[in-house]
């Protein structure tokens, strides 16, 4: 496995624990390598990651290098990387306020700035399914041609960037959205962009 992936992912990894996206052994990373990915081991704390913790994984989901377990999410990783050739690094996190997003069975939705319409359009909420398994890559993975974000519900988010630093500042921006519109709604609804100002920020792309 190459050392430079791995010394990113730690990086971040350790800049998403700071900030408390990923709190205690929840969530994992990943990173495509040719045609294989780098993705945390089971167990591992994404906000302490060492060099012994990841794992590579071939295009089919095998462990092929590391001494420990992959996480076994990794077939919703391997999801998004198969239908998103753009997307070279995913996160999977439990961060507060996406993650009470998801806990509340509520998708993001509502166009409250340009940064977000520009950024997100919304980010879709996929229904629940027990971590792990393949139902649950089956009811996410249907958002992910269209979508860089995704709430997990009662679960978390996945979200995949064209690097690690673009994962982590999107991971960073959607947390940001999360958290802006339940204050909003805390002093009695966000106000929303009208239509025709989302267009013409849809029309800057």
């Amino acid at each position: 496995m190459t050392e430079q992936i791995k010394q990113e992912l730690i990086e971040y990894g350790k800049l998403a624990g700071s900030k408390g996206y990923t709190p205690g052994i929840s969530g994992n990373i990943s990173s495509r390598y040719g045609s294989s990915f780098v993705i945390t081991a089971s167990g591992s704390a994404n906000g302490y990651l060492e060099d012994k913790d990841f794992s590579l994984v071939d295009v089919n989901g095998h462990h092929i290098d590391g001494n420990l377990k992959p996480s076994s999410e990794r077939f919703l990783h391997l999801d998004f990387y198969k239908k998103r050739p753009d997307i070279n690094c995913v996160f999977h996190m439990h961060s507060p306020y996406l993650t009470a997003f998801a806990a509340s069975g509520k998708a993001l939705e509502e166009a409250i700035s340009p940064e977000i319409v520009y950024c997100f359009g919304k980010i879709p909420l996929a229904e629940y399914a027990l971590p792990g398994s393949e139902e649950l890559v089956n009811k996410t993975s249907i958002y992910f041609s269209d979508y860089d974000v995704v709430l997990l519900e009662n679960h978390g988010v996945i979200v995949g960037g064209s690097s690690v630093r673009d994962t982590y500042l999107k991971l960073e921006l959607a947390e940001e959205y999360a958290k802006t519109l339940l204050f909003a709604k805390l002093l009695g609804g966000a106000k929303i962009l009208p239509e025709e100002e989302v267009k013409k920020i849809y029309s800057l792309k």
